[in-house]
């Protein structure tokens, strides 16, 4: 067999033209479009093994995605050097990769992660979202109190189990750890909430934003997104806010790599896939 090199791909998109990262037979998806443009590139399965950080969803942005292919080392060492500039000339504008780095074989870009970090936009403009960021920003119809969504936001942050504010799948945990969860109103008057936890289970974090809006402007206590921790299955209570407010920002690893195995060890024992 052919040694084979892994790459690790620092990756950004614009997610309102694609139906997600995950590829889809008839359906444009950022993996779609890497496997196609890689194919062409290199030639059709030369780059093999595409593996995401986390699978964002459908219209959601990134601009930290992680992801890790194999190449054979000998297209690698032939290629390096120009294959991000031979991709930057054939990918669509709405999706980049930004970086190409040789890291170890045992880097797994989903199961080494140490943590996912998300940010969400939302306007409570009068006027709503300015035109040039209407797709990243949401615009929200009622007055926003900052104090009260980091409030309601103050509940969240730990490891709970996040069933209410989750799409169950079957044998998968809902048992997170969210380490940061705060909002920010940025000099433009935009909302920002951080969010960052070890993974996040699909819907989880647009629907923790959801329910902190609600807070936020007035329609239910602070504390009523915390409370839902108690139940044990999805709240329809929660509505989940739009996708084209999110955007994945970063991703972290261990910063040894010697770490890596370890840490994907140990993810693969606690969880099941995993998704933003």
């Amino acid at each position: 067999m052919d040694e084979r090199t892994r790459l690790r791909l620092d990756v950004a998109y614009d997610g309102s033209g694609f139906s997600g990262w995950a590829a889809q037979p008839t359906r444009r998806t950022v993996a779609g479009v890497l496997v196609e443009t890689l194919d062409l590139v290199l030639g059709a399965g030369t780059a093999t093994g595409l593996t995401v950080a986390g699978r964002t969803d459908a219209g959601v942005h990134a601009s930290g995605q992680v992801c890790h292919v194999d190449l054979p080392s000998a297209v690698w060492r032939e290629q390096d050097g120009r294959l991000l500039r031979r991709l930057a000339r054939l990918l669509p504008t709405d999706v980049r990769v930004r970086a190409m780095t040789e890291v170890p074989a045992d880097f797994d870009a989903r199961f080494s992660a140490t943590f996912r970090r998300y940010e969400y936009r939302v306007t409570d403009a009068p006027w709503g979202a300015e035109p040039l960021r209407r797709h990243e920003v949401l615009a929200w119809p009622k007055p926003l109190d900052l104090t009260a969504l980091n409030a309601a936001a103050a509940g969240l942050v730990g490891e709970h189990d996040f069933a209410a504010y989750c799409r169950r799948k079957e044998h998968a945990t809902t048992l997170r750890e969210v380490t940061r969860l705060d909002w920010r109103r940025d000099p433009d008057g935009i909302l920002v909430a951080t969010v960052q936890a070890d993974a996040f289970c699909q819907a989880m974090v647009r629907s923790l934003v959801g329910a902190m809006l609600v807070a936020g402007d007035g329609r239910r206590p602070v504390e009523w997104p915390g409370s839902l921790l108690a139940r044990r299955e999805r709240s329809s209570e929660v509505t989940v806010a739009p996708a084209h407010g999110l955007t994945l920002v970063a991703v972290g690893y261990p910063e040894d790599p010697a770490e890596y195995a370890r840490r994907a060890e140990a993810t693969r024992q606690l969880r099941v896939p995993v998704q933003g």
